[in-house]
């Protein structure tokens, strides 16, 4: 093994007790060059020395956190704990990602926001400005978390979802395709108590139900529903007219 970079001894800080060292690049790379010197790691385990990962500027990289592929951390960004940020993803500014988090594909988490927990960042997905994203929840697809919003518990948000402002999507809430939320009454969570135990969601601004792996209007959704059988047909024609109530003292 060729070694890309070698801990720099005489340029260390300590933080939280934790003594950490910038690395110093051995070989050129990227827009690395031979005698660049880089963020700060804990030992060399924190950063691989194959593919053309990198730690940048005063970014910080700890504990068994692991930044490895192509993926960048730069800025005042701090890794640490268990987390792994690897593929082609980017985390900068001063996000945080910790725990047993996961940042990889062509993901980004930058500006003030955190993932910590078990919570996955994937795909193309953003997570910018000050918003978490932790617990079991995931974001994927072309998804994006901004502002102040959260995502937690066992959430999805994915496909060119945006979840932003001071929203808060928890639970077992998908938020899926075009759909936006950005306060509490954009989305609902249902559970099917009358057969498979499964939760399903209703997005207010595309007027969408995502169902397991059905994703339709009302209208596509009863249809099925009524396919399946016509006591499934009942409840979901129910839980729509609900929502249309709902909507109507919302007005």
């Amino acid at each position: 093994m060729i070694k890309k970079f070698e801990l720099d001894l005489s340029s260390k800080k300590t933080v939280f007790g934790i003594e950490m060292f910038r690395i110093r690049a051995l070989i050129s790379f990227r827009d690395v060059k031979k005698g660049d010197l880089g963020g700060y790691v804990e030992k060399e385990e924190n950063l691989s020395h194959y593919g053309n990962a990198w730690i940048y500027d005063d970014a910080q990289v700890y504990g068994d956190a692991m930044v490895y592929d192509k993926a960048w951390v730069y800025g005042n960004a701090k890794v640490f704990s268990d987390a792994q940020v690897y593929g082609n993803a980017e985390v900068s500014g001063n996000a945080k990602i910790s725990g047993n988090a996961e940042v990889y594909g062509n993901a980004e988490v930058s500006g003030n926001a955190e993932v910590y927990g078990n919570a996955v960042v994937y795909g193309d997905a953003m997570v910018y400005d000050k918003a978490w994203v932790y617990g079991n929840a995931k974001v994927f697809s072309d998804a994006q978390v901004y502002g102040n919003a959260e995502v937690s518990g066992n959430a999805k948000i994915s496909g060119n979802a945006e979840v932003y402002g001071n929203a808060e999507v928890s639970g077992n809430a998908e938020v899926y395709g075009n759909a936006e939320v950005s306060k509490l009454n954009d989305y609902i969570v249902f559970k099917n108590n009358w057969s498979s135990g499964r939760y399903f969601t209703y997005t207010r601004s595309n007027k969408m139900w995502r169902v397991g792996c059905f994703y339709g209007t009302e209208e596509e959704l009863v249809e099925k529903a009524y396919l399946d059988s016509e006591n499934s047909g009942k409840h979901y024609e129910s839980y729509v007219n609900l929502v249309k109530t709902l909507e109507k003292l919302e007005k």
